[in-house]
C-alpha cells in the first residue's frame, strides 16, 4: 500500500484529521502539542482550499483576494496575481502530500497552470505581470511588469517541479524558469528594478536593501541560462535596526519582509557573510511582537501583529519598528502566522487565542479573514492570496519542512547558496 492509500482522505471544508505517523513524528520534534497540531491542521487545510477554490481550471492564475464566505463559489472579480499563483502552486504541493485532494486532480491542475503560463500568459523577457485577468492573462490595468512577484511564482513554480514525480510537470517548470533574463531586470544597474512598464520602461526603483529581495537575487544567480554574477549578492544594504535589546538587519519595512523569500529558502543552521538570516528573522519577529506591545491601548501577548494588510481604511502598508503607518490597532493575522517557523510558541499561542475569542467574526472557510479590528467593529470579509499564503507555508515548513525539504532538491537553488557564501554556521568564521 503506498503512502496515499494509507491517509484517510480529509474533507475539504471541515472534520477531523487524520495525521500519519511521519508528520505527527515531525511536530512533536518541533514541540508542537496534540492542540497546537490540530489549529495548524485547520488553518493549512482551510487555506489550501483557498488556492483550490479561488483559482482558474483554465489558466491555473489565483485570485489576489476573495471573500471568505463563498461556500465554494469562485469570486466574481476577475484579478489575479501572479504571486499568489506561485504560492497556490506551493499549497498544492502541500495539499496533495496531506492528502486533502485527490492526486490526479492536482496533477492535471499543475500541469494545465505550467502549461498555460509557459505558452500562452503574457510574458517580457521571461517576467509577468504582477496583476492579470484570471481567465486571459492580460495585464490589469496600468500593472507594471515585476520582478518580484514573478520571482514569488517561480518559487511556486520550483516547488512544483522538485515535488511532483511528473516528467511534463519538470520540463514545463524548467523551461518557465530558465526563460527568464535576469541580466535584462538588471538595467545596466548593479541592483535589480523593481518593474517595467510598456511605453515608459524600468522602473527606478530597485531592489537595493534587505527585504524579501533575497529570492531574487538567488533565482537569478542560480539560473543555467540567463545568470547574474554571484557578486549581485553583495549590491544589496544590509542596514541595522536596534529596537530595545533587539538589534537586527531590517529595512523601514513591514514584517513580510522577513518572511517571504524564506517560505522556500532554508536559512537554518547556514550563514554567509553578512548574517544568520534565519535567526535574522526571529529577532525581528520578536522585536516586531514588543513594538506591538509598547501600545497596550490596542495590543497585548493574545493579540498583535501587523503588516501590510487590509484595513478599515483599505490596503495600507505598515509595522514596525520603527512605526509605519497609520497604526490603529487592527491585527493581521498574517504577520505573526508567516513569522511561525521562526518564533511558533508566541506566534501560536497568539493565533490560536485569536480564533477561540473572536470565532466566526475572523474566521471563515479559508481561515482567518486578513484583517480586523474589533475596537471599531471592522472584520474583513475578504482574504488576500498573499497573506494567506505565506501562512499556510510557514505553518507546514513548522510542521513537517516540507516546502523547504521539496524546494531545496532543486540544484540551482544549493548551487547558488553555494556560490554566494552560504556554509554551515560551524564553517563560517
Amino acid at each position: 500500500m503506498d503512502r496515499r492509500s494509507m491517509l484517510k482522505m480529509l474533507s475539504l471544508v471541515a472534520g477531523c484529521a487524520t495525521v500519519s505517523a511521519p508528520f505527527a513524528f515531525a511536530a512533536q520534534s518541533a514541540g508542537i502539542s496534540p492542540e497546537d497540531e490540530s489549529f495548524l491542521e485547520d488553518m493549512v487545510r482551510q487555506g489550501c482550499l483557498f488556492f483550490w477554490e479561488q483559482a482558474s481550471p483554465v489558466s491555473g492564475q489565483v485570485l489576489d483576494r476573495a471573500r471568505n464566505d463563498l461556500n465554494g463559489a469562485r469570486d466574481s472579480r476577475r484579478m489575479a496575481s501572479i504571486a499568489a499563483t506561485g504560492f497556490g502552486l506551493t499549497a498544492l504541493c502541500i495539499a496533495d502530500q496531506r492528502g486533502y485532494i485527490p492526486h490526479a486532480q492536482v496533477v492535471e491542475r499543475v500541469r494545465t497552470s505550467l502549461e498555460w503560463h509557459l505558452n500562452q500568459m503574457p510574458e517580457v523577457h521571461g517576467f509577468f505581470y504582477h496583476f492579470t485577468d484570471v481567465e486571459t492573462g492580460r495585464r490589469w490595468r496600468n500593472s507594471e511588469l515585476s520582478s518580484i512577484d514573478t520571482s514569488l511564482l517561480l518559487c511556486g513554480v520550483q516547488t512544483a517541479r522538485a515535488y511532483f514525480d511528473d516528467v511534463r510537470i519538470q520540463q514545463l517548470a524548467r523551461q518557465i524558469y530558465e526563460r527568464v533574463d535576469w541580466p535584462w531586470m538588471l538595467n545596466d544597474g548593479s541592483a535589480f528594478s523593481m518593474g517595467w512598464n510598456p511605453g515608459t520602461g524600468f522602473l527606478a526603483q530597485r531592489w537595493s536593501h534587505y527585504c524579501e529581495l533575497m529570492m531574487i537575487y538567488l533565482l537569478a544567480i542560480g539560473s543555467p541560462t540567463h545568470p547574474v554574477s554571484p557578486d549581485h549578492w553583495d549590491n544589496f544594504a544590509r542596514p541595522i535596526i536596534q529596537y530595545g535589546p533587539y538589534r537586527y538587519i531590517s529595512g523601514n519595512d513591514p514584517i513580510f519582509t522577513h518572511q517571504y523569500s524564506q517560505a522556500w529558502f532554508d536559512f537554518r543552521g547556514k550563514r554567509d557573510a553578512y548574517a544568520d538570516y534565519f535567526a535574522n528573522s526571529g529577532t525581528a519577529t520578536r522585536a516586531h511582537k514588543a513594538f506591538c506591545l509598547s501600545m497596550p491601548n490596542w495590543y497585548s501577548e493574545n493579540y498583535w501583529g501587523i503588516t501590510a494588510s487590509d484595513s478599515v481604511n483599505g490596503y495600507t502598508v505598515w509595522g514596525g519598528p520603527p512605526s509605519r503607518g497609520m497604526i490603529d490597532g487592527t491585527v493581521a493575522p498574517c504577520a505573526a502566522a508567516g513569522s511561525l517557523a521562526f518564533v511558533p510558541g508566541d506566534c501560536l499561542s497568539m493565533l490560536r487565542s485569536l480564533r477561540d475569542r473572536y470565532g466566526s467574526q475572523a474566521w471563515g472557510r479559508y481561515g482567518f479573514v486578513d484583517a480586523f479590528h474589533p475596537a471599531a467593529n471592522w472584520y474583513n470579509p475578504d482574504v488576500l492570496g498573499i497573506d494567506l499564503g505565506i501562512g499556510v507555508l510557514m505553518a507546514e515548513n513548522l510542521r513537517s519542512q516540507m516546502v523547504w525539504n521539496t524546494f531545496m532538491r532543486n540544484p540551482e537553488v544549493e548551487r547558488a547558496m553555494q556560490l554566494v557564501g552560504f556554509r554551515p554556521d560551524a564553517m563560517v568564521s
